[in-house]
């Protein structure tokens, strides 16, 4: 999405008249949807958390002494 928006950014030097408006639209409106379907795209992860079933210490030693 963001190549997509350096060629928006490109066409508005180029472009006259209102035709700028399709560009320059493209060029404000892309970020925000690239961040919406990136947040999407990150829900469909598993929500649950994976824990260790045992907490080790670095010592050595056991964790009940």
């Amino acid at each position: 999405m963001m190549g997509i928006r350096v060629i928006c950014l490109v066409l508005c030097i180029f472009v006259r008249g209102w035709w700028l408006l399709l560009p320059a639209a493209g060029a404000i409106f892309l970020p925000y949807f690239a961040v919406i379907v990136a947040n999407t795209a990150g829900g469909m992860r598993r929500s649950s958390v994976s824990r260790p079933g045992a907490v080790v210490r670095q010592d050595g030693e056991e964790a009940g002494q």
